[in-house]
Order: structure tokens, then sequence, then C-alpha cells
């Protein structure tokens, strides 16, 4: 559901080849840049975000990782790619698949996204994850098989976060650190931030509903 009022991202894409791909040695501490945490999220639910189509994000950890944890309340969002994305996104989303893609490659990841956590609410009755279906792009079947079936000991949390463009899209150079089934990175970037997808009062509304309907 695309809230009223929501910036799209539409011409902002600029094309991955016009970016440079950012090593440490350009970037890194060495030169007096600060790292900024980065939540490992689907590209295509990033795209979601920029483009007003999604507000919440499901969490539950990785394989490498007791539970999910909020490590920081504001971060970047590290995109991630995978063949099975497509059969987990419902039809009328589908068309973020293509330019998702393009973001997380080998050899480059395509920074495009911050998020600040407004809320973040256990989901105590499982049930009620089907009245906000509309705040997210993902099938009931991938909620369910991706998220309340995988390590069901734990519990699933939902993350309603105030997406914001980056004022520029940073590209960086793949490392072996960013990999591994684990929910956050630390990336050796600063970027300058432009204005929130959705206002505070609209998002308030998407807390208390999903509050309403699962905690």
């Amino acid at each position: 559901m695309k809230l009223p009022g929501a910036k799209r991202l539409g011409d902002d894409r600029r094309p991955l080849g016009t970016l440079r791909c950012w090593r440490h040695s350009d970037i890194g501490p060495a030169r007096g840049i600060v790292v900024t945490p980065a939540l490992k999220e689907w590209s295509a639910a990033v795209h979601a975000l920029l483009d007003g189509r999604q507000t919440v994000l499901l969490r539950k950890g990785g394989i490498g990782e007791k539970r999910f944890e909020v490590a920081a309340h504001e971060f970047l969002l590290f995109p991630t790619v995978a063949h099975s994305h497509a059969e987990r996104v419902r039809p009328e989303h589908r068309d973020l698949l293509g330019p998702a893609a393009a973001d997380s490659t080998d050899e480059c990841v395509l920074l495009r996204a911050a998020a600040k956590v407004v809320a973040a609410l256990p989901v105590n009755r499982p049930e009620g994850l089907d009245a906000i279906e509309d705040l997210h792009i993902w099938t009931a079947e991938s909620v369910r098989a991706d998220r309340l079936d995988f390590r069901p000991k734990h519990k699933l949390a939902v993350l309603v976060v105030s997406a914001i463009p980056l004022a520029e899209p940073v590209r960086l150079a793949r490392r072996p650190e960013y990999g591994g089934c684990t929910s956050w990175v630390q990336l050796p970037v600063t970027p300058t931030l432009a204005a929130p997808v959705h206002d505070e009062a609209a998002l308030a509304e998407v807390a208390a509903r999903v509050r309403e309907a699962v905690g």
C-alpha cells in the first residue's frame, strides 16, 4: 500500500554504470570516515520502501544469530538478492525485481536508502499478520515459510520504519565481511540523506495498525 503523499523514487534512480565502485582504501577509516551500521534487507524491499509501497520490515535474525536485535535505530539498508525472491513477492510488486537485482552483484552493492525505526513490535498474534499484508510486498506463503516457520522458537518482530533516500546513491565494492548469515554489517560511509518518504503522522498510524493486529 502506498500511503497518501508518499514520495516516489522514480527518476532519481541513477544507472549503476554512472557510479564508481568505492573501496575501503578510498573511503575507509584511514581517511577519517566513521563506519555506519547497515541492516541487510532484500533489495526489492528497499525499492518498495523508497517507492512508498512498504513501511514495515519483518525480522527474526540470521542463522548466525541467537535472535534479531535492533542494533541501531538509524541505519543504512544493505541490499541483498536471491533468485528465489521473485516467487516470494506478490505479483503486483514484481516490477521492482528487475531494478532491484542490479543493486547487489558479485562485485558491488548500491546503497540507496537509510531507515529509522519508528516502532519495533513483537508478533504475539501471528494470525494478525494478514491484516497488515498491504504494508509490505511479500506473499503470505513467504511470510510463513521465511519468517514464522523459520526458527519457530524465536518471536518474529515487525519494524515500522521511516525510509530515507540517500541524496546520492553510494556504490561499494563487496567485501568478505559483508557476507554470512547475519543481519548487520558496518559500512565505511556516512552519506547525506534526502527527505523521508513518509511523514511522522502517517507512520504513527502504521505503528498503531501493526500494534492492534499482532501486538
